[in-house]
């Protein structure tokens, strides 16, 4: 008996290996924490394999950081750029193994508004819960319209630029918004059928965006210089940007719904978490998340219509949303951790590194929202406010 309790104290905050799915029905019914009785007769919450995880993770980042990170070059500079592509990417890789290490030990947590629940009781899961839905609808589409400037090419970039204040701010915001699929990951791995794969997919996922952003940002801001646009494809000549966008366009596309997916299933889970409809394929199962998945596509589209300039929005939705959800939150979660272990050497680098997370992304919240608010203005000045809410061409300026 006293081995038998042993066993289980050790093994408690476990996440078990669903198990494997054949010709697409469980073998055996499952409890999970989450999602609570898995069965044949509803869906598999836990069917995702670790390669398919990474698959879903770029998808979660590379949407739109694409098309961004060359005019965050021309505002920094093509070395400083690198260096904060480098920082920044570094400092959200940490928060995202936080992610893994958080679920672990945690397993009823599901999404970032249960971290928030666990660090501030009820008004964070509030905050967290819709902060997250905020930020997901923020970055599924393009602004709607803006004027086109397309101008002959000519190489002139620059290896560091003295941009103002504002200027920097935003663009470093605009580099959090590129890792903003931080949130995601807590609902990813909870559908991993093997947690404990998911550092793997983590380290895998993030070497690949930062090479990506770094070579990307550096060669379409080597070859247009001060030309370069935003989104990045309105770069190109007017015969090459229109297949640029054809092949770009269904990847959108893909990163759009599945931002619709992952903030439907918030609210989903919000609704039905306890009720027997979460797992079972009743009529209420299905009208709540049409329901959901319905409501958040159309909240994107208005926000992203009422926001056209897609620098502005980005840096705006990074700033506010990207580091507080993919920075602080994950500081403050080693923190609940282990702010009661022994204080080694390693505790002390450890806990130096957490709080460096949190006032850095509370000092990028600050100031790239600032940043981004004036370059909003600056541009609705521009355009004399006449952008939102129509069909002008918005596929070559920023």
């Amino acid at each position: 008996m006293p081995q038998d309790s042993h066993k289980k104290e050790n093994n408690e905050g476990d996440i078990q290996p669903t198990p494997s799915v054949l010709e697409g029905r469980l073998k055996h019914t499952i409890h999970d924490e989450v999602f609570g009785e898995i069965t044949e007769d509803g869906p598999n919450y836990r069917a995702l394999g670790w390669k398919g995880t990474v698959v879903v993770m770029l998808k979660t980042q590379i949407g739109l950081g694409v098309l961004a990170i060359p005019s965050v070059f021309e505002t920094l500079g093509l070395i400083t750029g690198v260096i904060c592509v480098l920082v920044i990417g570094s400092m959200i890789t940490w928060s995202n193994y936080m992610v893994g290490v958080y679920k672990m030990r945690h397993p009823n947590v599901y999404g970032i508004e249960d971290v928030g629940r666990n660090l501030l009781g009820r008004f964070g899961y509030e905050f967290f819960g819709w902060l997250f839905v905020i930020l997901s609808v923020g970055v599924q589409e393009r602004p709607a319209s803006a004027p086109e400037t397309i101008a002959p090419w000519k190489s002139d970039f620059v290896l560091f630029t003295n941009p103002a204040p504002q200027e920097a701010f935003a663009a470093v915001s605009t580099i959090v918004f590129f890792f903003a699929g931080t949130p995601a990951f807590f609902n990813i791995v909870s559908e991993m059928r093997d947690p404990r794969m998911y550092t793997r997919a983590v380290l895998t996922c993030q070497s690949f965006m930062i090479a990506l952003y770094i070579t990307l940002g550096c060669v379409v801001y080597y070859y247009c210089g001060s030309y370069v646009s935003s989104p990045a494809l309105g770069s190109a000549g007017v015969i090459m940007k229109k297949i640029c966008y054809g092949i770009a366009l269904p990847g959108l596309v893909v990163s759009s719904a599945m931002f619709v997916h992952f903030t439907a299933k918030y609210l989903f889970l919000r609704f039905m978490r306890g009720s027997r409809h979460l797992s079972q394929n009743t009529p209420t199962h299905w009208a709540v998340w049409i329901s959901c998945t319905a409501g958040n596509a159309i909240l994107g589209y208005i926000i992203a219509s009422a926001i056209p300039i897609l620098s502005g929005l980005v840096a705006l939705v990074g700033a506010f949303g990207g580091t507080l959800m993919s920075m602080q939150p994950m500081g403050f979660m080693w923190l609940h951790d282990n702010w009661r272990k022994n204080r080694t050497t390693m505790w002390k680098v450890s806990f130096a590194w957490a709080i460096l997370i949190i006032v850095t992304g509370t000092f990028l919240t600050i100031a790239g929202s600032y940043g981004a608010v004036v370059g909003i203005i600056d541009d609705y000045k521009a355009s004399g406010g006449s952008a939102a809410w129509t069909c002008t061409d918005n596929s070559g300026r920023s």
